[in-house]
């Protein structure tokens, strides 16, 4: 035994097993993502329960069974609970009953000794709305212009038919209010502020009035073209609905203006269920978010995430692979450059929150507030670079990751032997010369790397961001077809921030948490996409000269 604590070998084996332990924990957080995540989309049976409670009329109840808890009975007396004594457990579910414009509320508790009958009528139907969340019930009449067009039987074809065109006259509304009135918008705002820089500047004659009035004018007669657009758009559908019935019996009208859509999933096949899954999917990854982030989609947060991410390798790479060259290749070997490396290595372990708190000082209020006096004081007081934005989380993340790129590109370089350097310089070629024709091309695999691992961590960093740029929720993306194009000032929305406001911040906690595992699945989905394609960078880099490192 002694000799086999000597050979070394439990040390191994302890090792194996504790990256074998992290692995299975990894593994199995993930899955619990995944499966949670990815079923989120899937149509849930509504199920109608016939519940009585003690002493009480019976009642109906509509939802999705969403969750169950089951409670030891000596447990359940100590909460409060009244148990048989037959009773081992107390076994409750929770149901998504929706129609919180009518009770209040989305979910409910209910405990199985108390339901009486279940049973999931084909007729039962789905309604996701823009506001106030699902809708349960049964759908009684169709009306156009306040007249019933359609009931019983034939309402449902009539409906579905009303609700496509209703969405589709949605989209021309999106349109004209995100993009065309937007864009209008925007250049009248950037006409404000050149016809004030020019009264600052004393430069504002009539000439220049003429001009800026006649093309105010331009673009008012524009805006007035769309809103005329826009309210025949909204004549089209605003006095349509559905009226429909609760688990209660009353009657609730829907405006199709508020609809999303409308489905039966008890009548639904599991090719029906297959194509309603998908463009729950896609409407994830390319809608808005709606409902305080409950509901809808996340792409502003994905365009945030991706864009802040490539802005911040744009910058790290070039000053740190600088540093590092300067540190192994230009600076004298000692004291002083023993301790850069020791401040670069500790630099790699300070809070993150704390770069987010150097970034809002320094970059934001400092260099933000002088570039605000300096070549936009026509927008003053409001800030253009005077407050957090893109521009200045993508560099507070750069200075963040900065010690990760320095040191993997140094390793990279002390790696390369010097017969190489020796070789480019005896045949003529300037120190120069050969660090950027030979020594760089060589070391890039070792820059990928440190690259890799700083888009690891900046993309899953939310601390120093809710100092220093990202939001709840962006009016615009930082990038569309206003010129200049890229806006840097702008908020932005991410992926990591918007995991922590729908599962801490959300107002509805159990409609956002199954929108947590998802967001959670996609960022990170899109730190691997990001990883990998760094990785297949680095290797065929790694392939191309590896002859020249043997």
């Amino acid at each position: 035994m002694k000799l086999w604590f000597k050979s070394g070998s439990p040390w191994i084996w302890l090792n194996a097993a504790a990256v074998s332990t992290c692995l299975i924990m990894i593994v199995g957080v993930l899955g619990l993502i995944a499966v949670r995540g990815v079923g989120h989309f899937w149509p849930h049976q509504v199920i109608r329960f016939v519940y009585q409670e003690q002493g009480k009329q019976p009642q109906t109840i509509i939802g999705e069974k969403v969750d169950t808890n089951i409670t030891p009975a000596v447990m359940a007396k100590s909460t409060g609970f009244t148990m048989a004594d037959d009773e081992d457990t107390l076994v409750q579910y929770l149901i998504k009953t929706g129609n919180r414009d009518v009770t209040g509320t989305d979910f409910r508790w209910i405990q199985e000794r108390n339901v009486k009958e279940q049973s999931e009528p084909a007729d039962m139907m789905v309604v996701e709305r823009r506001e106030w969340g699902n809708f349960y019930g049964q759908l009684v009449e169709v009306k156009e212009n306040g007249q019933t067009i359609a009931a019983g039987q034939q309402a449902w074809p009539v409906a579905q038919i009303k609700i496509d065109e209703a969405l589709a006259v949605f989209e021309e509304i999106a349109d004209l209010e995100k993009n065309r009135i937007g864009a209008i918008n925007y250049s009248l705002e950037r006409l404000r502020l050149k016809q004030r820089k020019l009264e600052l500047n004393n430069r504002l004659d009539d000439a220049a009035k003429q001009e800026i009035a006649a093309e105010k004018a331009g673009y008012e007669t524009e805006y007035q073209q769309y809103q005329a657009q826009l309210a025949g758009l909204y004549q089209k559908i605003r006095n349509n609905s559905l009226v429909a019935k609760t688990e209660s019996g009353s009657t609730v009208v829907i405006p199709l203006t508020k609809m999303v859509r409308a489905f039966r999933p008890n009548a639904m096949s599991f090719f029906d269920k297959v194509a309603h899954y998908g463009s729950k999917v896609v409407e994830f990854l390319t809608d808005d978010p709606r409902e305080a982030n409950t509901e809808g989609g996340i792409f502003p947060a994905i365009f945030g995430t991706v864009l802040m991410v490539m802005i911040m390798s744009i910058i790290v790479t070039p000053f740190g692979v600088i540093a590092a060259v300067y540190l192994r290749e230009y600076a004298k070997q000692g004291f002083t450059t023993r301790l850069i490396r020791i401040a670069v290595n500790n630099l790699a372990g300070v809070p993150s929150v704390v770069y987010g708190v150097f970034g809002l000082g320094f970059f934001v209020y400092i260099l933000g507030g002088n570039i605000d006096q300096l070549f936009f004081p026509e927008a003053a007081p409001a800030p253009v670079f005077g407050t957090p934005g893109l521009l200045w989380a993508s560099i507070t993340l750069a200075l963040l990751t900065l010690p990760v790129v320095i040191v993997s590109t140094e390793e990279g370089l002390a790696r390369i032997p010097s017969s190489i350097r020796e070789g480019s310089l005896a045949l003529g070629a300037t120190k120069l010369e050969t660090l950027w024709l030979t020594v760089l091309p060589m070391a890039s695999p070792a820059m990928m790397t440190g690259l890799i691992l700083a888009v690891a961590r900046a993309a899953g960093e939310v601390a120093p961001l809710m100092l220093v740029g990202v939001v709840k929720l962006a009016p615009t993306l930082p990038l569309d077809g206003n010129f200049p194009f890229l806006h840097l000032d702008r908020k932005f929305m991410h992926l990591g921030f918007h995991i922590y406001d729908v599962g801490f911040q959300s107002p509805n906690v159990e409609a956002a948490r199954p929108l947590v595992y998802a967001t959670a699945l996609l960022l990170v989905l899109v730190i691997v996409g990001l990883n990998l394609a760094a990785i297949v960078i680095r290797n065929n880099l790694r392939e191309k000269y590896r002859a020249l490192e043997g």
